[in-house]
């Protein structure tokens, strides 16, 4: 159910948007696969969500960013990045794209920014 998905992942986007414990909260619940999938959903409001919480949880720090990165969700985000979605929607993608990039002690792993590039060129 869409409204079902949706109010579950406001929710967890809300938990994640909290301190670090509570976005490794998150995280250990194993929310972060449940966000994947909800990228494929039909219904744009359900994956601009989860797109969301993403970010909140890759903005959270270095352990978190990678992790994200290895369960593949760097290629999910760049399938948003096209004409046919509206500009609100993209700026969410955007800064889901730059906390990819972000934190130095480690730095992002070479070959995502390599795949991040060319999206931000189109941009």
């Amino acid at each position: 159910c869409p409204s079902l998905q949706f109010e579950t992942a406001w929710a967890l986007t809300n938990i994640a948007s909290g301190t670090s414990a509570q976005t490794q909260a998150v995280v250990n619940a194993e929310a972060v696969p449940f966000f994947l999938r909800l990228l494929q959903s039909p219904h744009q409001n359900v994956c601009e969500q989860a797109v969301w919480a993403l970010g909140n949880i890759i903005g959270d720090g270095p352990n978190c960013r990678d992790y994200v990165i290895s369960l593949g969700a760097v290629q999910h985000l760049l399938n948003f990045i096209n004409p046919n979605i509206p500009l609100p929607f993209l700026r969410n993608v955007a800064w889901v794209v730059v906390n990819l990039c972000r934190n130095k002690e480690p730095a992002p792993p070479t070959d995502t920014i390599q795949e991040i590039l060319p999206a931000l060129c189109q941009l």
